[in-house]
């Protein structure tokens, strides 16, 4: 299930916004399932119990450094995490797809855009190797009109570098882009892009204080962001 916040009707709007850029995990979809099988595989294999989907999902959005931490207590500084990092990612890659789907919402909310003749797409902090066989294999995500992924450009977010590509793809300025998360990263290469940033509070939040983010707006529910924009979801 989606992390739960207490939405609300925003107070703000961004109309004549032309392009609605998200985030991928814990905003689009929910792959929690799929990381979290991923890495328990590997703590299964070692002969250590097997731990709840539940002890994985606040860490769903930190990715290898997440999950290896949670199964392992594991650090990027242990000698051998980068061993355990591709032996993750082998196994997450063998099952991206098994249990990963589309936030209650979402479906709409994209092809509301998409009647009301607003581009959309995806920047995520996820390698290609994972992200574009996922878009590929999510018919929800088949529309998106540019992907960036984590080593599309030089930079990742929070860095606003991997925002202006995707930006200057589709040829629309920054600041007529609304960039959604669900990770103080997010809002932060937003805010240093120039674009409006809303917080997407139904993703991964874990134990963190989302009203600190500095978001323009927080959307409880992929409606809202709909509200945000004028747009009416069916």
């Amino acid at each position: 299930m989606a992390a739960q916040y207490a939405g609300h009707v925003p107070e703000v709007s961004f109309p004549e916004r032309r392009l609605v850029l998200f985030d991928l995990d814990g905003t689009l979809v929910d792959s929690a399932p799929d990381l979290g099988a991923a890495v328990d595989r590997m703590r299964t294999r070692r002969g250590l119990p097997s731990l709840p989907a539940s002890a994985y999902r606040p860490m769903a959005g930190a990715g290898a450094r997440g999950m290896l931490g949670v199964a392992f207590g594991m650090t990027p500084e242990h000698p051998d995490f980068p061993e355990f990092r591709e032996e993750f990612f082998r196994s997450y890659e063998d099952h991206l797809l098994d249990h990963t789907y589309a936030f209650e919402g979402v479906p709409a909310l994209l092809q509301a855009l998409e009647a009301a003749h607003i581009s959309w797409g995806i920047v995520t902090n996820k390698s290609e190797r994972f992200t574009l066989p996922l878009v590929r294999g999510m018919d929800v995500l088949a529309k998106a009109a540019v992907v960036i992924a984590g080593d599309t450009t030089p930079h990742s977010k929070p860095h606003p570098e991997p925002l202006f590509e995707a930006a200057r793809r589709l040829e629309i300025p920054p600041l007529e882009c609304l960039y959604v998360g669900d990770d103080r990263r997010d809002m932060e290469a937003a805010r240093a892009a120039g674009m409006a940033a809303v917080a997407a509070t139904w993703g991964y939040l874990g134990e963190h204080d989302v009203a600190t983010w500095g978001a323009d707006a927080l959307a409880g529910h992929p409606r809202e962001v709909a509200r945000l924009l004028g747009v009416a979801v069916s």
